[in-house]
C-alpha cells in the first residue's frame, strides 16, 4: 500500500459529499469574549461498500468547501479499514492552508466520518471497534450564558439537576470590566443556591480574565461557593498564565477546547489540570484519542468538549476520562436533527452496542431549511 490506495481485498472509500447547516440559538447566547445567535453544523457523509458514515463538527461553512475542494480527492479510494492513513494524508494535503481552524474542522468531520463508515461495515458499535476501557461516559450540564438572565439560567439548571439529575453543572463567566465582576460572581452564588451542596458547580472564562483577575476571582468562587472546576480562566495562549492560575486556586484548571492537532496538547500539559479535546476539532477520533494517551503519559484526565453525542462513543476508550461537557447548544441541534442520540439522565451516557458505528442517523429533511452550503 505504498501509494496510500486500498489494498487488493481492501474496500475503497468511494464517495465523500459535505454540507453546511445555519441553526438559530433558541435565545441569544454569549461567554465572556463573545455573543452570538446561530450555530454552523458541517455534516460529512462517507461512502464506501454499500454503507455510509456520518461525521460533524462545529465551525464555518468553510469547513464544507474544505471537504469538498481538498479532502474528498485525498481519502476517496483509500482502503476505508486505513483510517489514521486517511488522517495523515488530510493532514498533508492541508499543509499550504494552514492546519489549525477551518481545516482543522474539516479533517475532523472526515475523520469521524470514516471511522463511523468502518464500523458500520464490520457491523460493529464504535464504542466497540475502538475497545471499551469503561461503560459509559460521565457529563456535566453546559450553558449558563452570561446573556442569560436571572431566571432563564434558573430554568436551566433546573432541568439539570431536577429533570436529568446530573451531578455537575457548568456557566459562563468573565463579564470583566467593571461592576460586571460583582454579576459574575452574583450568577455562581445563585447557581449554587439551585443546585444544593451535593451538585459540583464548574465555571467556563472563556479567557476573559487577566491573570490577577483569575486568582482573585477563582480564590473567591472556591472559598464561598465550592467551585471546582475553572475553564480557561486567562487565554488558552497563555501557558504561563494558566499555570500561575492553576497553582494559586484550589479549583482545577482546564483547558485545550481550540487545540487542532495533537501537537498544540504537547506544551499544555505542563500548564493545566485537565486536559479538553473536542473530536471536532482535534483531528477527529484519531486526533482525540492521541490527545488521550498524551494526557495519560503526562498522569492526567482528558475531558470531551462539546458534541456530547459524538463524543460519547470515543470517550468511553479513554481510562484517563473524566468527563464530558452536554453543552446546550450542541445537544439541542443534534437532538433535533439526529436520530439515535443519547439520554444525559442520571449525569452519563451509555453508547447503544446494538446499533452499528457511532449509532445515529442525520435526517436530511428535517435539517434543510438550514442549509447554507
Amino acid at each position: 500500500m505504498a501509494d496510500g490506495r486500498a489494498r487488493r481485498g481492501g474496500v475503497p472509500v468511494e464517495e465523500v459529499t459535505a454540507a453546511a447547516y445555519e441553526i438559530p440559538t433558541d435565545q441569544p447566547e454569549g461567554d465572556g469574549t463573545l455573543t452570538w445567535s446561530s450555530t454552523i453544523l458541517v455534516v460529512v457523509r462517507a461512502r464506501a461498500g454499500g454503507a455510509e458514515g456520518i461525521g460533524w463538527t462545529y465551525d464555518g461553512q468553510s469547513a464544507a468547501t474544505a471537504v469538498r475542494e481538498k479532502l474528498a480527492g485525498v481519502v476517496t479510494g483509500l482502503d476505508v479499514l486505513d483510517v489514521p492513513a486517511a488522517n495523515d494524508a488530510m493532514v498533508r494535503a492541508c499543509r499550504n492552508l494552514g492546519r489549525p481552524g477551518i481545516a482543522a474542522c474539516a479533517i475532523s468531520a472526515v475523520d469521524t466520518a470514516l471511522w463511523d463508515l468502518k464500523a458500520r461495515l464490520l457491523d460493529l458499535p464504535l464504542a466497540g471497534l475502538l475497545g471499551r476501557a469503561r461503560e459509559d461516559v460521565p457529563i456535566y450540564g453546559s450553558g449558563g450564558f452570561t446573556t442569560y438572565d436571572d431566571d432563564a439560567t434558573r430554568h436551566q439548571v433546573e432541568r439539570w439537576v431536577g429533570e436529568w439529575s446530573l451531578p455537575r453543572v457548568k456557566i459562563k463567566i468573565g463579564e470583566s470590566w467593571g461592576r460586571r465582576e460583582r454579576r459574575d460572581l452574583d450568577r455562581v452564588a445563585l447557581v449554587r443556591e439551585l443546585v444544593g451542596d451535593d451538585v459540583e458547580v464548574f465555571v467556563d472564562a472563556n479567557g476573559a480574565y487577566s491573570r490577577k483577575q483569575a486568582i482573585r476571582m477563582g480564590q473567591a468562587m472556591a472559598d464561598d461557593w465550592s467551585v471546582t472546576w475553572f475553564e480557561e480562566p486567562v487565554s488558552s495562549d497563555d501557558l504561563d498564565g494558566l499555570r500561575e492560575v492553576r497553582d494559586q486556586c484550589r479549583a482545577d484548571v482546564a483547558a485545550g477546547e481550540y487545540g487542532y492537532s495533537p501537537q498544540y496538547f504537547v506544551p499544555m500539559l505542563s500548564a493545566v489540570d485537565c486536559v479538553q479535546a473536542d473530536v471536532t476539532r482535534c483531528g477527529g477520533v484519531t486526533g482525540w484519542l492521541a490527545v488521550a494517551h498524551l494526557a495519560a503519559a503526562a498522569n492526567l484526565q482528558v475531558s470531551g468538549h462539546c458534541a456530547p453525542n459524538l463524543h460519547a462513543s470515543v470517550a468511553v476508550a479513554a481510562a484517563n476520562l473524566r468527563h464530558l461537557e452536554y453543552f446546550h447548544d450542541h445537544v439541542r441541534i443534534e437532538d433535533n436533527l439526529f436520530d439515535g442520540t443519547l439520554s444525559p439522565v442520571g449525569g452519563a451516557l451509555c453508547p447503544d452496542l446494538h446499533r452499528p458505528g457511532h449509532g445515529m442517523a442525520f435526517k436530511e429533511a428535517d435539517a434543510e431549511a438550514y442549509r447554507v452550503a
